[in-house]
């Protein structure tokens, strides 16, 4: 019996328009994430006096207490050329590269929290911060040389960083010291579902851990002392309750796709 093409076109009518609005329902309430879970620095309308994130760098570096199998970048300058050479052997090789000059002055702090220095022997460095074990350097000195003056860093300064970013992973700062949204842009920024408001960070505290939370999203974070990062610091970026039930960058175009072809199907059962 031959179908009549006008019925059949006011039969499926309704079926088009419901997949029609179904379609866009999803790709609104799918894609659309409030802009004050995604902006970072807001309320912006507060009046606030930021101070230079640098200008207390070096008390901030300061404060990271040391760890077993920490490398200690540890130099020695005098004013005695020749005794700053009798501490510091590289000086007397007459060449080789950066790198591995700079092997010879890294020594590692073992299980007991000591380190094997030349000529001193074992310094003990447990439960004291980078300018702590600084000083206690040059005290152990002071029976080989009166002026000494110590450098000491730690000779690899990195981060761990997980969860909803772009390039999650170990990351070396690449200096002394950088802020949680230098981190961030670091591991190639936080993506669309990451929780920007809730970022756990657990950080070493000598022999255990301290735990919290930051808020990328407030401008009152910067200048806080959970505006920086630390040395082996563990950054995690949790993901948003929409990706938790299974709401992703694709998901839109997903849902489209199996609207479409349920009518396509539907459409070419009915003919």
């Amino acid at each position: 019996m031959q179908r009549n093409p006008v019925l059949y076109q006011q039969k499926s009518l309704p079926l088009v328009k419901f997949l029609l609005f179904f379609s866009f329902i999803v790709l609104v309430f799918s894609s659309c994430i409030p802009q004050k879970e995604t902006v970072y620095l807001q309320n912006k309308k507060e009046k606030k006096n930021y101070s230079d994130p640098y200008s207390e760098l070096t008390t901030v570096t300061e404060r990271y207490v040391l760890r077993p199998n920490d490398q200690l970048f540890i130099q020695v300058n005098t004013s005695n050329p020749k005794i700053s050479e009798f501490f510091n052997p590289s000086r007397s090789g007459g060449g080789g590269n950066s790198q591995q000059n700079q092997s010879l002055y890294t020594y590692p702090v073992d299980d007991n929290m000591n380190i094997d220095f030349p000529f001193v022997g074992k310094v003990n460095f447990g439960g004291l911060t980078l300018q702590q074990a600084k000083e206690k350097m040059e005290t152990a000195l002071e029976p080989f040389v009166s002026d000494a003056h110590v450098k000491m860093r730690l000779a690899s300064n990195s981060f761990v960083i997980l969860g909803e970013v772009g390039s999650p992973g170990r990351i070396d700062m690449g200096k002394e010291q950088i802020t949680i949204y230098e981190a961030v842009a670091l591991a190639g920024d936080i993506r669309t579902f990451g929780k920007r408001s809730e970022i756990k960070i657990v950080r070493p505290k000598g022999d255990a851990y301290e735990t919290f939370f930051v808020d990328i999203t407030d401008n009152n974070l910067v200048g806080s002392d959970e505006y920086y990062v630390y040395p082996n610091d563990l950054i995690y970026v949790r993901p948003m309750k929409a990706k938790s039930f299974g709401i992703g960058e694709t998901f839109s175009f997903g849902i489209v796709s199996s609207v479409l072809a349920l009518y396509l199907t539907i459409r070419a059962i009915s003919q």
